[in-house]
C-alpha cells in the first residue's frame, strides 16, 4: 500500500518559496513589510516559526518583526478560513439588524469575531463599513457582497462557499 506524503511535500514547497523570497530581499532596506505580505501569501498566515526565520535571515530583531505583524491589521498570526466573511456593522447595517445577523452568523459557524471554523472553511469578522449602505444589512464573503440579508438567508449564502 502506497503512502501519501502530500502534506510534507506542500510544506517543503512553502519552505522553498520562503527561502527564495528571503534570498531576494536579504540586502534590501525596508523589506520587512513586503516579505511579510509575500510570506502570508505563501502560508495563508504568519506562523511563529516562520517569523523567527524571517527575523534571523533579514537580521531584524524578532520584537520588531512581531511588532509590525501585530500593528497592521492585514497580517494574521493564526490560520484563517478559505472564505472570509465580513459582516458590516456600520450605521445603516446596524440600524437594519446587522448586530443580530452577526450574532446568528457566529452561532451558525460556532465562532466569534475573528474566529475561524475548525475545518478552516470560514473566518468571521465584523467591519465598520463595506460601502454598500443602500443594500443594508450587508455581508461580504470573499469579494461577493450579499445585501438586504436576514438571519434566514445565512444557510443559503454560506452553502455557496462549500
Amino acid at each position: 500500500m502506497a503512502t501519501c506524503n502530500c502534506g510534507s511535500q506542500v510544506e517543503s514547497e512553502k519552505e522553498v518559496k520562503l527561502q527564495e523570497l528571503l534570498d531576494h530581499y536579504r540586502d534590501y532596506q525596508g523589506a520587512l513589510i513586503p516579505v511579510l505580505q509575500e510570506t502570508q501569501n505563501i502560508y495563508g498566515y504568519l506562523p511563529a516559526d516562520v517569523l523567527e526565520k524571517i527575523s534571523q535571515e533579514l537580521r531584524i530583531p524578532f520584537s520588531k518583526v512581531y511588532g509590525v505583524c501585530t500593528f497592521y491589521a492585514q497580517f494574521h498570526l493564526k490560520p484563517r478560513g478559505r472564505n472570509i466573511i465580513r459582516m458590516c456593522l456600520g450605521t445603516a447595517c446596524h440600524v437594519r439588524g446587522g448586530g443580530k445577523i452577526f450574532k446568528a452568523l457566529g452561532d451558525y459557524l460556532g465562532v466569534g469575531d475573528g474566529g475561524t471554523t475548525e475545518d478552516l472553511r470560514f473566518t468571521l469578522e465584523q467591519v465598520a463599513c463595506i460601502g454598500a449602505c443602500g443594500l443594508a444589512p450587508c455581508v461580504m464573503v470573499n469579494s461577493d457582497t450579499h445585501g438586504r440579508i436576514t438571519v434566514g438567508d445565512i444557510p443559503k449564502i454560506l452553502a455557496q462557499y462549500e
